[in-house]
Parts: C-alpha cells; structure tokens; sequence
C-alpha cells in the first residue's frame, strides 16, 4: 500500500511523506521525528541545527545566480494530531499510520492521516535534496507541538531564523493564500464531586453517540457541525425530564483542536422499560432534526454490569446545566472580512468520573478583546455551576499585510499557472506565523499548502492532483523572489 502511494506524482513528495508517517510523531512527543529530520538534514551535508524545544533548522545555499536574492524560510510543524474511530484498532505510539489511495484521494485506515502538516513537512524535505530546483539561501524550520499549544514557536531563541519570507506550508485549499489567523486560549474547568450510591441490583445502560463528522475545531467551525458532547448532554437532559435515572459516567471528545465526533455515558435508570422508550423517542427526534447535516448519527444502547456509584441529583442536575449551557461554535463573525468567523469556542472534552468533573474548551478569536469576552462569558457559565476553571496556552493572531510583495508576487504567479486569481484571505485556524512574526515584525508571511479535508478527524484525506499543483506552485514561486 505505501509502496503504491510512493509512486504518486511528484514522487519525491509521496517518498518524503510515507517516512514521515511511518514515524509516531503525536504532539508532545516528537523525540523520534525530530532525530529523523536531524538525520535527514545531515545525510544531506547541510548544515542542520536542533534547539532545546527539539525545533529543527537545515540551511540549504542558494543556487547559482541567486545568491543576491532574499532568503527565504520554510516552515513546518512536525506533529500531528493523533485521533481515530472507537472502533479502530490502533497504538499510535508504535505504528506507522496505514494510508491508502481512495479516487483522487489518499486517506487513512480508520485514523487521522497526518496531511496536516506532513504534507508541508514532505515538500520541504523534497527542495531539500533536489539539486535541480532553482531558489534562494533557503533554511528550513520544522517546529513541534503546534497542535497542543505552539510551544515550538513559542521557544523558539531570538535569532534562530533569519530569513526575509517566511513561506509557513500549513493551509488546506490549494486556491488560497492565507496572510492572517485567529490566535486562542484554552480553558478548563473542574469540579470534584461526592459519588452518590445506587441501588442495589438496579440496571446499567451505556448510551453511545457516533458517527458524527467532526473535523477541524477552527477551519470547520463554521459549519455549524454536531458537537457530540452538547447533543449527548442534551439527550440525557431532556431524558431526566421524562424518566428518574442516575448519571454513573460521561466521556466525549479528547483534542481541544477537533470537533468532538463520539460521546458515551452510563446511566442507571429506575424503570427499565420507561427508559427504553423514552431513549427512542429522544434519540429519533435528534436523528431527523440533525437528518441533513449528519446524516450517519447513531445512538446506541447497550445493558451494562451493576456500578455502585454515580453522581448524586444535585450534581448530576449541575453538571448537565453547566455543560448544556456553554456556548459552543461560532461567537461572532469578522466585521470586515466577508464570511470569516472572528470569534468561536470547541467544547472540546467533557468528562464524569470517580469524583471529577472535567470541561475543556479552546476559545480562537482574532480579536483579543472579543476572545478575552467570550473567556469572560464561558468562565462565568462554568462559576454558577460550581467549577475552578484555568485558562493556558495563550497564543496570539497573526495580523493580515495584504498588500506586502510576497502576496503580490504570489497572486500573479499562481494567475499564470493556473489562469485565475488565487483566494487571499485570512482563516479561523491557528497557524504559527503570529508567533514566529513577534521577533521579526519586517519578515513578510503567507501560508498555503494542499486541499486537505476532515483535518483533526479519522475522515482526514488530501486530493492527489492537489498535491501535484501545490507543488508546482512552490517551486514557481522559490524561482521568483525578488532581489535583496
């Protein structure tokens, strides 16, 4: 199967982008792929550095006759996220992800692919050995973490890039070029709780909620998606309403940067056979409500063994409020970019268990004082219920030049290419490039990259003759930077 995608046009992309994802290289613990892209620098005899973040930096001379012009530094993040089905079986701290070529598509087996940003990772590494392409002084810098924090940006040492461009490879349409981010901040609330005794012998259920899209928490944000989360609490809300039953558990979602696509919850009801009917009806109102956008819910309900403790009325009534009431999706739209989402928050994680209550958000804003409100409003949600909540990971936009020479010079390549007029805009997502732009306020940033689609989701996949044409684009536009 690898053997066959490695035969992808171009090759050397395909080649490039198969090692890399033969590697686990989940965010956090990218030890092993950063020794890789060491290496990788190494056998190549170009000078290669690595700092105490494990960010990686190879410089590559520029080629005959553009030596005067600006230099130009490539970027991308070496994690990825790590998310697959329940159903899935798979250790992604031993095992390469398993690709496979779908139509015009390469996709995973039940996983994320990895596309984001091994797509950009894998171009990269192809100027790098290629001794044909024409380009400027180049250096190449591979950060870590981006999806968890930005933290290889962040601890990124004054002076340890020193490009003009900064080409950041880490957007997913190919008609774009992307010149400014919404920045974010996590939030997480808890609350311990005294477990609750059942009664004896009195049954267990688990409800499931699958089969939901999910998808990328900034760029699908838009899409008004089903969080599993929000429609598993309002299940059991509108339940508590019908029949007496007690919350023993609850666990939905898992990355702050992805949609939550799966929820479940135990639950041990007093009257069997009301339960079972009351399920039904709730569960056939949600299907046909959410009939359209996602198609393939499913709700499923299965008898579970007798549990001894749950959460008490008062608490169980507390944490479905709390939860039911938080805003999740878009916040406000950007008042002067048509059809940009300015301000947003992902419900990402929601877990009830052995005595703790856990709520984990990640709020994106472009504006600081809209993100700053929307923390102020959902802190306040989570205070009336009862919750600490902590905010970390700040991290800041990237604000939009649209009229720099970079984006200028790109827009007329890419209308020569391919006989139109790229997209230039700004996107919801958080890219590096406001981080990395901090210390160097004269380095000019755009971001493009492959159509990639369900990034952050087992459903992730990237268009083969997308990849063909970005490719082409990047070396047109390495052939052209301007003079010094």
């Amino acid at each position: 199967m690898k053997k066959e995608i490695s035969q992808l046009e171009p090759k050397s992309v395909w080649k490039n982008f198969s090692a890399i994802n033969a590697i686990p290289r989940a965010s956090k613990k990218e030890q092993q792929v950063s020794d890789f892209m060491v290496a990788f620098g190494q056998n190549l005899g170009l000078e290669t550095s690595r700092d105490k973040a494990l960010n990686v930096l190879i410089k590559k001379p520029a080629s005959p006759g553009f030596e005067n012009r600006k230099k130009v530094t490539l970027q991308s993040h070496l994690d990825m996220v790590h998310q697959k089905n329940n159903d899935t079986k798979f250790d992604f701290t031993t095992q390469g992800i398993e690709m496979y070529i779908a139509n015009d598509w390469v996709t995973a087996k039940g996983t994320t692919l990895g596309a984001d940003n091994g797509m950009g990772v894998a171009a990269i590494m192809s100027i790098l050995e290629d001794k044909k392409i024409q380009h400027p002084a180049l250096e190449a810098l591979f950060t870590i973490d981006e999806e968890t924090g930005m933290t290889g940006a962040f601890e990124l040492t004054p002076n340890f890039i020193s490009g003009d461009i900064l080409l950041n490879l880490d957007t997913e349409e190919d008609h774009e070029i992307t010149i400014g981010c919404a920045g974010g901040i996590d939030i997480t609330a808890k609350k311990e709780y005294t477990p609750f005794l059942i009664p004896e012998n009195q049954p267990v259920f688990k409800i499931t909620l699958n089969g939901l899209q999910g998808g990328h928490s900034g760029m699908d944000i838009h899409k008004g998606l089903g969080n599993a989360n929000l429609i598993l609490v309002r299940f059991l809300y509108q339940l508590q309403q019908k029949v007496n039953f007690q919350l023993i558990s609850f666990s939905g979602g898992n990355l702050r940067n992805a949609i939550p696509r799966e929820a479940e919850a135990l639950i041990s009801p007093s009257n069997e056979m009301e339960f079972t009917d009351a399920c039904e009806a709730i569960a056939e109102e949600i299907r046909q409500e959410w009939s359209v956008k996602e198609p393939n819910i499913t709700f499923g309900l299965s008898p579970q063994t007798y549990q001894k403790q749950g959460l008490s009325p008062i608490d169980q009534h507390t944490f479905l409020q709390t939860v039911y009431s938080c805003h999740n999706g878009v916040y406000t739209m950007d008042a002067a970019i048509a059809n940009l989402v300015a301000t947003s928050n992902n419900l990402a994680s929601v877990t009830a268990a052995n005595g703790t209550i856990e709520i984990a958000c990640l709020t994106r804003s472009s504006i600081e004082t809209e993100k700053k409100d929307l923390v102020q409003k959902l802190s306040s949600t989570f205070d009336l219920g009862g919750f600490e909540v902590q905010t970390s990971g700040s991290y800041p936009g990237w604000q939009p030049k649209p009229h720099s020479e970079i984006v200028q010079l790109m827009s007329n390549i890419y209308q020569t290419l391919f006989n139109e007029a790229p997209e230039v805009n700004a996107c919801h997502a958080g890219l590096e490039c406001g981080i990395i732009g901090e210390p160097y306020p004269t380095m000019e940033m755009v971001s493009f990259g492959p159509t990639i689609r369900g990034a952050h989701s087992p459903d992730e996949k990237v268009s083969i003759p997308s990849v063909q044409k970005f490719w082409c684009f990047l070396q047109e536009i390495l052939k052209n930077i301007p003079v010094k």
